[in-house]
């Protein structure tokens, strides 16, 4: 059973950001560089968060970088406080996977996902036909329509064999090291070749009157046959908690809802993972085919490759990469981070992915990113997400990887993906009415007893600077946590020259 908090499934591990409003904090007139070290370690010795270990570096950066104009000073360290650290980075794992995606496919390719006609095509033969997933995180109904559509202008009516290949995505559709509860959320989606509106079932809660159940709506209707609901929610008046809780049976289409909301709130929004994500993929083209004319005879979901790839008669493209990019970093979307790192595993290291392509990542992430200067040795990925507890980066990394991709041809593309303070994504509520609103632009992180920011901050009057924030404590306050790193960018915003 997955227990959340009021809208938490969009918070928590899914965004691996929880979205906070900055407090006020001291108004610093302006420091100097040598100034940075007292600064900040006046804050990580706050007896709320003087226990934990923290990781930071904070780097001028390369002059060499498109981002911003720069003084053209070489890049200066302002900041190190176990830099080297390995600590578990939450969702800041992403900034590697997308960085070396980037880097890898460029920001205009596109995953295909491709029908192909098998065997003879004289008239008369059988209709066999193989949908071929290759793991676009963006596919949706849309898509599906799509591609009935081109085969019913085909003159196609009747499908004696359709084959959902489910092959390209080898090995574990989720890692080992995620928590239970992790598996039954939207966010904790499972990965594999033929995606389908990310895996996940969106279910909307709404309050009615005070003693009446919550009334549930499902994000798309489609998805609603075939489910038992349990529901034991109801509406409170305001003068009662709020909470609600949402979990699935990982065997059995089973939802179980409970918990309460007050009486003329906001709806809670909430979403449970897919079990059996080819399956579905195949079930619901089958419903977009029928909706065209189009019938089907035998369907099923290969996992073993194919080597007769057969005609290619339809096909669809992903978003480009670069919105692939964004949507994992911006929004934290785990389902795209997963399936990037998956996509880099097959392109850099085509023989391993065929037996795992999660574990493959990690090869292919170094691959990409250690010619360009980033040590693979500072790393460590279990996920693509972020969501496993046995990742270990060091903010060095972090930072170096952020250096890279600031002096890279793509380097606005990629920094306007992350979320920008006060305004958009997983910062859109946090740094508002401060000065650091619209010139923060970072990648946010969050666990139980995770908290991490990285990401390009801009002076008003200093140099640009590439920063990396991870806390790591078992016990750790993340209010308390979120509000120190927060008084940190506060206080590297008010950086200027003093020569």
């Amino acid at each position: 059973m997955v227990t959340m908090e009021r809208g938490a499934w969009l918070l928590g591990p899914l965004a691996g950001a929880i979205a906070s409003v900055v407090l006020a904090s001291p108004a610093i007139a302006g420091i100097c560089p040598a100034q940075v070290g007292d600064q900040i370690q006046a804050i990580t010795r706050r007896s709320a968060v003087s226990r934990a270990q923290w990781g930071i570096v904070v780097d001028t950066l390369t002059p060499d970088s498109p981002l911003f104009p720069h003084s053209g000073a070489p890049t200066q360290r302002l900041y190190d406080q176990g830099g080297d650290r390995a600590l578990v980075p939450a969702s800041n794992a992403k900034v590697l996977v997308t960085a070396a995606a980037l880097q890898r496919f460029g920001p205009d390719y596109r995953i295909p996902t491709s029908i192909y006609r098998m065997g003879s095509t004289e008239l008369g033969s059988p209709m066999i036909l193989r949908v071929v997933g290759r793991g676009d995180p963006s596919l949706s109904d849309q898509q599906l329509l799509s591609l009935a559509q081109q085969l019913r202008d085909q003159g196609i009516t009747h499908i004696d064999w359709l084959i959902g290949d489910d092959s390209y995505f080898q090995g574990e559709t989720v890692s080992a090291s995620w928590d239970a509860e992790d598996l039954q959320a939207g966010y904790g989606a499972p990965t594999n070749s033929l995606i389908l509106n990310q895996n996940a079932i969106g279910v909307n809660l709404y309050p009615q009157a005070v003693g009446q159940p919550l009334r549930l709506e499902w994000d798309n209707p489609n998805d609603a046959p075939g489910w038992q609901v349990r529901n034991n929610t109801t509406t409170v008046p305001r003068t009662a908690s709020e909470y609600i809780v949402v979990g699935r049976d990982m065997v059995q289409s089973i939802l179980y809802l409970s918990g309460q909301l007050w009486v003329g709130s906001e709806p809670d929004l909430s979403a449970v993972a897919v079990t059996q994500p080819g399956d579905r993929f195949l079930e619901r083209f089958q419903q977009v085919l029928a909706e065209q004319g189009i019938t089907v005879g035998q369907a099923e979901v290969v996992r073993a490759s194919m080597p007769d790839p057969g005609i290619e008669i339809a096909a669809v493209e992903s978003l480009p990469m670069v919105a692939l990019v964004t949507e994992a970093n911006r929004h934290s979307t785990n389902l795209y981070a997963e399936a990037l790192l998956r996509q880099l595993a097959v392109a850099e290291n085509g023989d391993r992915a065929r037996t795992s392509a999660l574990q493959a990542g990690q090869e292919a992430i170094a691959a990409v990113l250690a010619p360009l200067g980033v040590d693979s040795s500072q790393f460590r990925l279990a996920d693509g997400s972020g969501l496993s507890r046995q990742n270990s980066v060091t903010p060095a990394a972090l930072v170096d990887t952020l250096q890279v991709m600031g002096r890279s041809p793509d380097a606005q593309l990629y920094r306007d993906s992350l979320a920008v303070a006060g305004t958009s994504g997983t910062l859109r509520n946090r740094f508002r009415d401060t000065s650091v609103a619209g010139r923060l632009w970072g990648k946010t992180g969050t666990l139980r007893d995770v908290v991490a920011l990285s990401g390009y901050l801009y002076p008003p009057n200093y140099d640009p600077v590439v920063f990396s924030i991870l806390v790591n404590d078992p016990n750790l306050s993340l209010g308390a946590a979120r509000q120190a790193m927060d008084d940190i960018i506060l206080t590297l915003q008010q950086l200027q020259s003093c020569s």
